[in-house]
């Protein structure tokens, strides 16, 4: 008999990077997240549609839609459901308001966040502290070419692995983490957001843009990336105590998700 898997309880979700609107983007897998979650106040914590990508070519699929379905029931059901947007969905900072609310969704350029311990941190996409994406706009979409190939070739790479039976596996991710230069830029995007959490006087900080999950402290702040789901498909949470905590769906879940794709794959035959 099936039986129905409790939904987590959380008290914060933070999820940034989902890329609605681009090929790369695992809605699957977010959908999958939302109707699993329960949560008092949603951060969604910039890039949440990719607004580049769309202006070029237009993508939106059925598990997009549902996406934006299960957060907006999420805000008519009491969550707290906050955006702040990034540089990918950087129309919406032109037109914002103080305290601009969408269909119960609160639009700010960022937020303090208080956890349930009383500790404080700054939660803010992040691009403002990127270098490249502040001086260098040009490169930034550059970037943003070859890291669509990166993805498509990720798709393509993942399908293979399906029809020969192994899970799913980032290899964008992986190519990523190969290139020294992009790890000594994550180092200095992580020291520039925790100065700015100590310079405010804050506990920590909150952010996402580099996709790359991350929870350590640094020089005394603590540093927390939600990641992304595009290539990680990771989420922070905090728990009712205060205590945060990266989950990594995409590994949690994956004898299911490849079940499921097997499924679809013999169906598709």
């Amino acid at each position: 008999m099936h039986t129905v898997e409790p939904k987590r309880r959380y008290r914060t979700v933070f999820l940034s990077d989902t890329h609605l609107g681009t090929r790369g983007c695992r809605s699957d897998f977010l959908v999958d997240f939302l109707r699993r979650v329960e949560c008092e106040r949603l951060f969604l914590v910039g890039d949440i549609v990719d607004g580049w990508r769309l202006k070029k070519s237009w993508y939106w699929d059925a598990a997009h839609d549902e996406v934006i379905r299960l957060i907006l029931r999420a805000a008519r059901n009491g969550t707290e459901v906050i955006y702040i947007p990034g540089n990918h969905d950087e129309v919406l900072r032109d037109w914002m308001g103080m305290g601009m609310e969408i269909a119960g969704v609160r639009l700010v350029n960022e937020a303090v966040h208080v956890a349930a311990d009383g500790r404080r941190y700054l939660v803010i996409h992040g691009d403002q502290f990127d270098g490249v994406i502040r001086y260098a706009k040009f490169l930034a979409h550059l970037g943003d070419w070859a890291y669509e190939w990166a993805l498509t070739a990720n798709t393509w790479f993942n399908a293979v692995r399906r029809r020969l039976g192994y899970p799913y596996w980032s290899l964008s991710q992986w190519l990523k983490r190969q290139v020294k230069e992009a790890v000594k830029a994550i180092d200095r995007f992580e020291v520039a957001l925790a100065q700015e959490a100590r310079r405010r006087g804050l506990d920590g900080v909150v952010c996402g843009h580099i996709h790359h999950a991350e929870m350590r402290m640094v020089q005394g702040v603590v540093y927390m990336n939600d990641g992304d789901w595009v290539e990680s498909c990771t989420a922070l949470v905090e728990h009712p105590d205060g205590r945060f905590e990266l989950v990594d769906w995409a590994r949690e879940n994956r004898l299911s998700f490849f079940r499921s794709e097997l499924r679809g794959v013999a169906a598709a035959a």
